[in-house]
């Protein structure tokens, strides 16, 4: 079989290529299959201020150059979703939509997707009043108020990116206080056009044929909380995409695959990088170091 890869990587976030990057520079045959774009997670961030080398950087940009790096080391790289592993004797047997592949080893970065709300009627304005990324959707609410509803660093980042071009940013938090790093804290309430509003949650969506604002639930008081505003934008969290390997794998109860700093799974030459697996902190920085490992423990595997 001519398509018998040393290393087959799922996913092409910063875990991803980074295996890729130390699998290439052991001379081992290399293939990235993703789903969607390279990048993951991180290329939907404005901004990228805690990698280091560069003080502040797009995370469209950093992926770039992590991608570009790879290609010229002679990656393979496919764009199809992978339906289905298996592994048949030494071989892992890989099913996308569109081909098969064999591999001698496989990495699992595929990474997490964002969490919904799970409010009435959340699909119906997704891309009409809804989004998930301010990269993606925050041009489209220049001149216009928009509300973020989360508590974390991404809350915060898209907070402060459309405080930049939008009258008014409402901040919508579950609980009493931020989750974030203070320095993104600080920037966010020296804001004069952003207001910050805690201890509410969701109960409904304004709007018939348009989006019109959003109803909350005080979490203390119970009072009715309403918000005019022309866009919501929901950074609450992610949820991993292991379903595929769940026969191959132990997942933790949220769905993570279970693997300690080695970043071996129970199955022999299967390993895992990245945010799809369990770890204390989920940042491009531990996911570059998650395959670094990775690459290296399956390298050692191929002998």
């Amino acid at each position: 079989m001519d398509n018998i890869y040393d290393i087959v990587i799922v996913g092409a976030g910063p875990a991803g290529m980074t295996a890729a990057l130390y699998g290439l520079r052991s001379d081992k045959k290399v293939l990235i299959i993703e789903k969607e774009n390279f990048g993951g997670q991180i290329s939907l961030a404005p901004k990228v201020e805690n990698y280091m080398t560069r003080s502040s950087i797009s995370g469209t940009e950093l992926a770039d150059l992590m991608f570009t790096q790879i290609m010229d080391l002679g990656v393979q790289f496919e764009l199809e979703n992978v339906e289905k592993i298996e592994k048949i004797e030494d071989l892992f047997h890989i099913t996308t939509d569109y081909n098969k592949y064999f591999a001698k080893t496989v990495i699992l970065a595929m990474g997490v997707k964002q969490r919904t709300i799970g409010v009435t009627d959340e699909e119906k304005w997704i891309g009409n009043g809804i989004s998930y990324c301010v990269a993606c959707d925050g041009a489209f609410y220049k001149g216009k108020d928009v509300a973020i509803i989360g508590d974390g660093n991404s809350a915060l980042q898209y907070a402060l990116e459309l405080s930049g071009y939008c009258p008014k940013v409402y901040v919508c938090t579950l609980f009493d206080k931020f989750f974030g790093d203070k320095i993104l804290i600080d920037r966010l309430l020296n804001k004069d056009n952003i207001d910050v509003i805690h201890n509410i949650s969701l109960s409904k969506i304004i709007g018939d044929n348009k989006f019109e604002g959003l109803v909350f639930e005080n979490t203390i008081t119970k009072k009715e909380v309403r918000i005019k505003t022309d866009g919501v934008f929901i950074a609450i969290g992610h949820i991993p995409c292991n379903d595929i390997v769940k026969n191959l794998v132990d997942l933790d109860k949220a769905g993570y695959i279970i693997s300690n700093e080695d970043c071996t799974t129970k199955t022999p030459g299967l390993f895992v990088a990245g945010d799809c697996r369990t770890k204390n902190i989920r940042q491009v920085s531990t996911a570059v170091a998650d395959g670094s490992v990775a690459a290296l423990m399956a390298v050692k595997y191929l002998g």
